[in-house]
């Protein structure tokens, strides 16, 4: 077994560990489950590559988004390790090759969303798969009590039952001290497990909250007066393009991205960013996940984020390198009280689930009393204009539904 300093060394460069993550390490190396709380920033992932390539065998990675999967495969194939992903959209050969290879070949991570666990083809394989770890990135999706809960993370704990020596570890950027207890108990911790707690104060990282009506001058000074590269947030598409223009005019050099681009648009804009080629990046909460730009000077939420947890991780995006940043606020008074209204369409009344239920097996065409096991095409946006339902409550409504068991959807929906 290599010496975590060693690999950290080989193929981070860096001579030693951030508080905590030694530690951590340890935990894992030594085969106790470990729960690893540590700031947006703050090497999460390392935790769990680490021992991983310490060990004989592949890790197992749980992660939610396509995105953070593909990026941190990425990451990882760029110094030399070998990798893989699964992910919706991949043909059935594919998965299947894929699947091969992990459990002959000499791969040391699986990268793979929840839903795609219980599936009848990786569970064939699975007992074929040398696994050492089971990493749980985003944990806190597991808890009910959680800002993002995913009923799909339910199932990881079913998958323990086929690995019962193996260790495992739950990492996130933010969980309450209920959503710590939950985490563990969803996911069958041992009586003997540890937890691992850092700070999330950011030393480096200033906070500034500006209340004004005028966003589009406040953002253009705030760029002028802080070099370097940005990111401004927005939360719809329509908002992206048209500040990123605006900034062009003032001649920032500036580019939008959203979840509505091709994927060549996508990685093409990302990747300008990334190398400097462009300075501004204006875009959705689609950008940033699973990026590792350690020199993002200023991020700046042109719109007010939707809860507290996801303002932090995306300002966290600032000043990774442990230099001088900044993360800054703009908002109005409109946007609280819009805010505040916003809990009636995050919890969807039981009239309003039992409603999109009824519209969703119109829509599907499936006959009561028929359609378990089956899975079909769904097009969300096209579903609420036919049955003039608002988005929002579609999207909760069915998130809802989920959580009782009465449909399944895979990460594609998210």
């Amino acid at each position: 077994m290599n010496l975590p300093k060693n690999i950290l060394q080989q193929y981070w460069g860096h001579q030693n560990f951030r508080p905590l993550q030694e530690d951590i390490i340890n935990s894992v190396l030594a085969g106790k489950d470990t729960l690893a709380l540590l700031p947006t920033g703050g090497g999460k992932s390392i935790c769990f590559q680490v021992p991983a390539l310490a060990l004989e065998g592949i890790c197992l990675v749980i992660s939610p988004l396509i995105a953070l999967i593909k990026d941190q495969v990425e990451n990882l194939k760029n110094k030399g390790i070998p990798a893989l992903a699964i992910y919706t959209g991949m043909s059935f050969i594919e998965i299947k090759k894929t699947l091969q290879n992990a459990a002959y070949g000499n791969y040391k991570f699986l990268y793979l969303s929840p839903e795609r666990l219980q599936t009848k083809l990786f569970l064939e394989y699975l007992p074929a798969l040398p696994v050492n770890l089971l990493a749980v990135d985003e944990a806190h999706c597991i808890s009910q009590w959680g800002y993002d809960f995913r009923p799909s993370y339910l199932q990881i704990a079913a998958i323990r039952e086929q690995l019962p020596a193996i260790p495992v570890m739950a990492l996130s950027a933010s969980a309450t001290f209920a959503v710590q207890n939950d985490i563990c108990e969803k996911l069958l911790f041992s009586s003997s497990h540890l937890r691992f707690q850092q700070s999330f104060e950011r030393p480096n990282l200033s906070y500034s909250i500006f209340n004004i009506a005028d966003k589009v001058n406040k953002l253009f000074t705030i760029l002028n007066n802080v070099k370097g590269t940005a990111i401004v947030y927005c939360k719809s598409r329509k908002n992206t393009k048209d500040v990123a223009e605006l900034l062009k005019l003032k001649n920032i050099n500036a580019d939008y991205y959203h979840a509505g681009l091709t994927s060549e648009q996508r990685n093409i804009k990302q990747e300008n960013w990334i190398t400097n080629k462009t300075r501004v990046m204006v875009c959705t909460n689609a950008f940033g996940m699973g990026i590792d730009k350690p020199d993002v000077r200023i991020v700046v939420h042109y719109d007010i984020p939707d809860c507290i947890e996801n303002y932090y991780q995306e300002a966290g995006r600032a000043g990774r390198d442990g230099k001088r940043a900044y993360a800054v606020l703009l908002y109005n008074d409109k946007e609280i009280t819009d805010l505040l209204l916003q809990s009636n369409t995050h919890f969807p009344s039981a009239i309003e689930v039992r409603n999109v239920y009824t519209a969703v097996m119109n829509y599907l065409q499936i006959p009561a009393g028929i359609g378990e096991g089956s899975s079909y095409d769904f097009d969300i946006s096209f579903f609420c204009q036919n049955f003039k339902i608002n988005i929002l409550i579609a999207t909760y409504a069915i998130k809802a539904l989920a959580q009782e068991g009465l449909l399944t959807y895979n990460e594609i929906f998210f």
